[in-house]
């Protein structure tokens, strides 16, 4: 191996283990209570090492919030496709409640940690442009002929994150059963699109 190659991957190893360290400091002490000379003491490095891959603590942050990101387009990426587009949707609306219940702090970045209010437009992560896909697939093949596709993606979405961030917070609330629980989510919200399907098309209302 090259040196240049191992300088590589030392220096991919080290923002790994940068990351690996900031996500328990940000969940532990929440945005404004983190600090980068607090992180760099405590894995052993000097300030001037972190900044070396991470220009400030919002940028840090926004690699946290990519990787979290990564992986869940990863594990909806993974989810079987079936003939049935119905099908296929629920698998991954399922593949997205399991990646969240088994990687708690990924999740967390992705979409319950507070960060900085910014002016600029947020664009959809790609993993759900996967969801919307999906979706479109069930309008285009009929379960969900009538119905919009961008808001039956975040009415579904709003489903699962709802579902997701309830057992990551309260996770000793007395469930029934977090399998029952699932399933009575996405079987409730899968039939009411359904239903709502077969009442006729979704028309843009007057505000």
């Amino acid at each position: 191996m090259s040196p240049k190659t191992l300088r590589t991957q030392h220096r991919e190893q080290l923002r790994a283990a940068i990351l690996d360290a900031a996500r328990e400091d940000f969940v532990r002490e929440g945005y404004e209570n983190f600090s980068m000379r607090k992180l760099a003491s405590r894995i052993g490095y000097s300030p001037g090492t972190l900044y070396l891959h991470f220009e400030s603590k919002a940028h840090l942050l926004h690699g946290l919030v990519e990787e979290g990101f990564e992986r869940l387009q990863q594990a909806l990426g993974r989810a079987h496709d079936s003939e049935d587009p119905v099908q296929s949707l629920t698998n991954k609306l399922r593949a997205y409640v399991d990646f969240g219940l088994g990687n708690p702090n990924h999740y967390h970045f992705a979409f319950l940690l507070r960060r900085e209010p910014t002016s600029e437009p947020v664009e959809p992560h790609p993993s759900f442009d996967l969801l919307r896909r999906a979706v479109r697939r069930c309008v285009e093949q009929g379960p969900f002929e009538s119905l919009d596709v961008e808001l039956t993606s975040q009415t579904l979405w709003s489903a699962i994150h709802g579902i997701t961030s309830l057992f990551i917070v309260h996770p000793d609330f007395p469930w029934v059963g977090r399998t029952e629980v699932i399933d009575s989510v996405l079987d409730t919200t899968i039939e009411g699109l359904r239903r709502r399907a077969a009442a006729g098309p979704d028309v843009e209302k007057e505000s």
